[in-house]
């Protein structure tokens, strides 16, 4: 391409970091996204960017996807692209977005491992035998108790759970999101136990190291899977796990997938009804067991 065409970039990369104030790792995919194009567009003999058209855009879209490229990885060049060509639009440097339009192949939902109510139990029977497993016995409980997050568990607060009236109050949901989650008694118990153990004098945050720091979550991550070896899960265990096996055995009980969804705090039921996916899977290998018309042969 013709060198305007690199300075066009190099203002957006500018751009994205002094006013958009996107992170460091946001930049740096978008700065290879857009070089990637950039190559695809010379291999094209497109020399300026106003030369880009919708047709252009799709066919890059379509030769990544062939080439086993993922449907987040393309939503995200697009995401890169669409973005661009608004800067340049904004800058007078074109007069369209031909990504603006072009969509990115949908993504397959996998349905997300859970485990089952029995696995749950047992390792949450289990007793610990430190300190620290205290408290991280108190972290798993409240993981299948209230379903909350990885990112919202670490940053609770001791003011944010109520015990009189048994709930928590998430204060840094996704999006800036507050709700408020009720807790059960086994969580509860279980964290009345840990706060009592808990080193005295170290600030507000629940769960802590023997230190008084704040758990980061690849902590949290490394103790999940530490406590589920130990008590027989061969499986690797992270903590999402516990968020879809409280999602998926509420809604199984329930049947209300509205009032599972304002408990997870998804802002799109289309989200909460993959676990409706994982519903029909139980019903369908019940009545395979027991209908008698319905084994095969």
């Amino acid at each position: 391409m013709h060198a305007e065409a690199d300075d066009a970039l190099q203002l957006y990369f500018c751009y994205l970091v002094s006013e958009k104030r996107v992170s460091a790792h946001t930049s740096a995919n978008y700065r290879r996204d857009l070089k990637r194009f950039q190559s695809f567009c010379d291999m094209q003999g497109l020399v300026f960017w106003q030369h880009v058209l919708d047709r252009d855009v799709r066919k890059y879209i379509a030769g990544r996807h062939k080439n086993g490229i993922g449907s987040k990885t393309i939503q995200r060049e697009l995401a890169a692209l669409r973005s661009f060509y608004r800067f340049l639009l904004k800058t007078n440097k074109v007069e369209s977005n031909p990504a603006q339009h072009v969509q990115a192949p949908k993504v397959s939902k996998r349905l997300p491992h859970v485990l089952d109510v029995d696995q749950m139990t047992g390792m949450l029977n289990a007793m610990p035998d430190s300190v620290l497993e205290v408290r991280d016995l108190a972290m798993f409980e409240l993981f299948y108790s209230s379903g909350v997050r990885l990112s919202e568990l670490v940053m609770l607060d001791r003011s944010d759970i109520d015990f009189t009236e048994g709930f928590l109050r998430v204060r840094f949901g996704k999006g800036g999101k507050q709700r408020q989650l009720p807790v059960g008694k086994k969580a509860l118990d279980a964290l009345k136990t840990w706060l009592v153990s808990r080193p005295d004098g170290i600030g507000e945050a629940v769960f802590v190291s023997l230190e008084g720091r704040r758990l980061s979550q690849r902590s949290v991550q490394l103790r999940l899977d530490r406590w589920g070896k130990k008590n027989g899960i061969a499986e690797h265990l992270h903590p999402h796990m516990l968020r879809h096996s409280f999602a998926s055995h509420l809604l199984e009980a329930s049947q209300d997938i509205r009032a599972v969804q304002e408990l997870l705090g998804h802002s799109n039921i289309s989200t909460t009804q993959i676990y409706t996916h994982l519903d029909f899977q139980h019903l369908a290998a019940v009545y395979d067991q027991a209908h008698p018309r319905s084994r095969k042969g």
